[in-house]
């Protein structure tokens, strides 16, 4: 996440500096000697937690970052790291510049201005207080039972996707598009559902395919184009069946396997087969893996077998593995089994964990 920022003033000046996607503009525990003021783009406050972070927001253009350290004289350390998330631009104002402008207000606004920030930062160190209490530690510092996607947070967002679809949604070439302040209108007005939250999982899709985001009348990246509402509603049923089964008796297949799941389809679509059962030439695919150096074998098939969703492999002629895919148990589920590695890797990331299984 960390890297330089691609233009800077220098230290301890105010200007204009712009930002890279990813980019930090201080860490945690950084000396706070300025605030910034957000021109374009958007930035993410979260605070590091082991290998992995807790997301707290997500600020826009107008909003003013790190003020608080300047009225706190306690403060003198940043509370949260901040980092990019698109090509951003801010205004930075350093503490000394700001200084001079305080104290040409009258002593009654300054009064004012102290007391806010005063509620403020109790209100942000209650806030802090509770995030610290919900966050449990594991050994060597990585985060234990942290999860930033819940499953009742996904099916709360997916369903109201589905709804607000479906109730106010337009049909443009051929897809249904909604406005974000309608779903933002929902989700967090009406049911509380963290911002933070829902936008992650609306980028998440997004890089997944499950939904585009195209621009409005304001040239804004904020109208929800979704690719099949339908399938959004059976990825939404098959994660609530999953919620209520044991633990053992899940669905799930492993990234490895979710990749070689999408290649099986991939070659039964353009073989034209389209019955329940259709047997599969293995080989060929694992060679197209080998070819690209992608270690994946057919020992990452298990999980499929496993579930049901294909038959133990066997050796055919010339030594050419095959399988029978159950193709239309897959085209089913393949979706939903995709979102949800998706979130899971999403979540490992968040909790420090790493790796590609």
């Amino acid at each position: 996440m960390a890297g330089a920022p691609s233009s800077k003033p220098a230290t301890g000046k105010s200007g204009l500096i712009k930002f890279n996607p990813g980019d930090e503009l201080f860490k945690q525990n950084d000396p706070a000697d300025c605030l910034y003021i957000i021109q374009k783009g958007q930035i993410r406050l979260f605070i590091p937690k082991g290998r992995g972070f807790v997301d707290l927001a997500i600020l826009r253009v107008g909003e003013v970052i790190g003020e608080m350290a300047y009225f706190d004289e306690k403060a003198s350390r940043r509370s949260c790291s901040a980092a990019a998330i698109v090509t951003t631009e801010v205004i930075r104002i350093s503490f000394s510049a700001f200084d001079k402008t305080m104290k040409g207000l009258n002593p009654w606004f300054k009064t004012i201005i102290n007391t806010l920030a005063d509620r403020l930062r109790k209100t942000n160190d209650k806030v802090r207080e509770l995030e610290s209490n919900s966050v449990g530690y594991a050994s060597a510092g990585k985060v234990s039972n942290y999860k930033f996607f819940h499953t009742t947070d996904v099916l709360k967002i997916l369903s109201t996707f589905y709804l607000v679809a479906k109730t106010h949604g337009e049909e443009v070439d051929g897809k249904i598009q909604i406005h974000l302040n309608k779903i933002k209108y929902y989700l967090y007005d009406i049911y509380n559902v963290q911002e933070i939250k829902y936008e992650e999982l609306i980028e998440l899709m997004v890089r997944e395919h499950y939904v585009e985001l195209k621009t409005d009348e304001d040239n804004l990246p904020k109208v929800l184009r979704i690719n099949d509402v339908e399938g959004i509603r059976s990825i939404l049923v098959f994660l609530n069946s999953e919620r209520l089964k044991e633990e053992d008796k899940k669905t799930r297949v492993s990234r490895k396997c979710e990749r070689l799941l999408g290649k099986i389809i991939q070659q039964v679509r353009a073989s034209g087969k389209a019955a329940d059962r259709v047997p599969v030439d293995l080989s060929s695919i694992l060679d197209e893996f080998k070819e690209a150096k992608i270690a994946i074998s057919d020992q990452d098939l298990t999980d499929a077998v496993a579930v049901g969703l294909c038959e133990d492999i066997v050796v055919g002629e010339y030594n050419k593995l095959k399988t029978t895919v159950n193709y239309k148990k897959l085209l089913k589920v393949f979706p939903a089994l995709r979102l949800q590695n998706a979130i899971d890797a999403t979540n490992k990331e968040k909790s420090g964990e790493k790796g590609y299984s």
